[in-house]
């Protein structure tokens, strides 16, 4: 990677600050590609070796950003009306930039018609990035381990319509420490996709139950009807694609997308990816 210019984008979120950090203690440097280089949560590891802004959406500052950057990792924008817009826009100044390689943190099950609304978007930007004549590398993650608690409710009970259905949660650090590999020798990962899920399928019934066990608090589950869904979110006041973005989140569990188990988090990193109760365990009650 000595000879290879590798740009991030994200690294003022979550997962692109941790694939930042795990860039650094490799030694590997990168370029950051953010809004705001003065924001306070903008990295400054020794690896850092510039910090670029551009948006997503703004052609002709994502092209300068990416001027002469080989292998570019691009963590999807925040979910809004136009993401699909902006990735499209990015993904054209890439190439515009002569970018080689775009490592791209897709969703799993992406496809055209996904019960999950936004891995719609997700496939069609996978789609404009192979239409773009880059190499690529697909890394589709499943729902995050670490949004799991997110989802009880102040009443204690996870609500929402997946029924029966299992999810293969996967914590954000092994999403990242995969991320980190495949970045570490990008050649290595041409044109492949990898699946980056947890160890195991869980219901949200045991997903209650695990959560109930480690905090010692008692959580449940209320498998909602899709009326009831639609109705107990309808007080937010967020906009349709919003809620029907938060909805088929259970229903894609309920259909069996996401119950798809992958070794790849063990494959790339050589270690096995985090279980819902050692994730747990590990971290403080929210």
């Amino acid at each position: 990677m000595t000879s290879t210019t590798l740009a991030t984008t994200g690294a003022t979120g979550q997962l692109g600050g941790l694939v930042s950090r795990l860039l650094d203690q490799a030694g590997m440097p990168h370029r950051l590609v953010v809004r705001d280089p003065s924001s306070p949560r903008v990295p400054h590891h020794d690896a850092v070796t510039d910090v670029a802004a551009a948006e997503f959406g703004d052609l002709d500052a994502a092209t300068r950003a990416l001027a002469g950057v080989d292998v570019l990792f691009m963590v999807s924008a925040s979910e809004s009306a136009d993401r699909l817009a902006q990735h499209r826009t990015f993904v054209d100044a890439a190439a515009a930039a002569g970018v080689q390689h775009v490592v791209y943190t897709s969703f799993l099950g992406a496809a055209p018609d996904a019960t999950f609304t936004l891995a719609r978007d997700h496939h069609a930007t996978e789609e404009h990035i192979l239409a773009s004549g880059m190499a690529w590398t697909f890394l589709r993650d499943s729902l995050y381990l670490d949004f799991t608690e997110a989802l009880v409710g102040e009443d204690g009970v996870i609500r929402g319509p997946a029924g029966e259905g299992a999810c293969a949660f996967v914590a954000r650090a092994d999403v990242a420490r995969s991320a980190a590999a495949v970045l570490s020798d990008p050649a290595a990962h041409t044109n492949r996709t990898y699946d980056l899920t947890g160890p195991q399928a869980l219901t949200l019934d045991e997903v209650a139950s695990t959560i109930s066990a480690v905090r010692g608090t008692r959580v449940s589950y209320h498998d909602e009807t899709l009326d009831e869904a639609y109705a107990s979110r309808a007080g937010y006041g967020a906009p349709d694609w919003q809620v029907d973005a938060w909805v088929s989140t259970y229903t894609a569990i309920a259909d069996g997308t996401m119950a798809t188990v992958s070794s790849a988090v063990h494959e790339l990193t050589g270690s096995r990816p985090t279980s819902l109760e050692e994730y747990l365990r590990s971290t403080p009650p929210r």
